[in-house]
């Protein structure tokens, strides 16, 4: 794996790293460490999101977020891209960790449409270029409407990429084939568009995206990279198409209740200390427990060598 220059090039797989508890509901940095070495070492992530909603964000404080990043820069920043999640709904607190992380020597700024505000079209403009103004790394613009109630649409996204020249990639997790569709078809060359559902990976590779910001990237990184591989590079589309129907019984169950329970218990079963939570986000029921064991017992991943040392 070669060193990462801190480019705008961040790869095709970028995982948002849950964030370790410890029992007394601090932030577990050494496991924080831990974890980000086996994305990258064990998983073949080109990438880590660091306090994006997968790592509960919104529970942690500032000196958490800057802290959490400091160390997963520490630990992988010389070979993978390291983002940071900057994005709240207040533009002038996103505004300053943006310029926090960006001091802090982060790899890229990830920006969360603001939630719960419901911002016109107009607003979510005039958001994303005030906090990116912050900055000179490049930013991905997270749309995500199931939990901000807003979508960022197609003309808005073109709009900030034609006047906010840092802009230069989105996650789009609104579940819209058809506007992801849209975005990789109106968006100027080099604009990267990941999927931000890991079960819509292969659809959006085929509709112009060059990857995912991942949930499962924590424990099938590998097969997710050698999927973007094959249907990307290798034009191994059958290949692509049967490793796909391998991954989704196990993806449904990452994300049988609101993530990033699933995933945390999943990881907690791998070896890491993640099986603390800060609420409002809560642990797995028994039933619950039950269908994720059952489906990374069937994938293999309970009984092989990938179980973290």
């Amino acid at each position: 794996m070669g060193v990462f220059q801190g480019s705008r090039d961040w790869g095709p797989l970028l995982t948002a790293m849950v964030t370790p508890f410890n029992a007394d509901g601090g932030v577990d940095f050494a496991e924080a460490e831990r974890l980000a070495n086996f994305l990258v070492d064990n998983q073949n992530n080109s990438g880590i999101v660091v306090a994006g909603t997968t790592g509960e964000s919104p529970t942690l404080s500032d000196s958490e977020k800057l802290e959490l990043l400091r160390v997963v820069l520490s630990a992988v920043g010389n070979k993978a891209a390291v983002v940071f999640g900057a994005g709240t709904y207040d533009t002038n607190h996103s505004s300053h960790l943006c310029k926090l992380a960006t001091d802090a020597g982060a790899h890229g700024i990830m920006l969360v449409s603001p939630y719960y505000s419901k911002p016109s079209q107009e607003g979510l403009y005039q958001h994303f270029k005030e906090v990116s103004s912050q900055t000179d790394l490049p930013v991905l613009i997270y749309n995500i409407q199931g939990r901000t109630a807003v979508n960022v649409e197609t003309s808005t996204l073109k709009r900030l990429s034609d006047d906010v020249p840092n802009i230069c990639a989105v996650k789009e997790a609104s579940g819209n084939l058809a506007q992801i569709s849209e975005v990789c078809t109106t968006m100027p060359e080099g604009f990267r568009v990941y999927s931000g559902d890991d079960i819509l990976t292969l659809p959006v590779l085929s509709v112009g995206g060059i990857g995912v910001v991942s949930v499962a990237g924590h424990i099938i990184g590998k097969d997710i990279r050698k999927l973007i591989e094959l249907f990307c590079s290798d034009g191994e589309v059958g290949s692509a198409i049967a490793l796909n129907k391998k991954m989704i019984p196990l993806i449904q169950a990452l994300f049988c209740t609101t993530n990033p329970t699933p995933i945390k218990y999943a990881t907690a079963l791998m070896g890491f200390r993640t099986s603390e939570y800060r609420l409002p986000i809560i642990p797995p029921n028994d039933a619950q427990k039950k269908q994720i064991e059952n489906a990374m017992r069937a994938y293999g991943l309970l009984n092989t060598a990938a179980i973290a040392q």
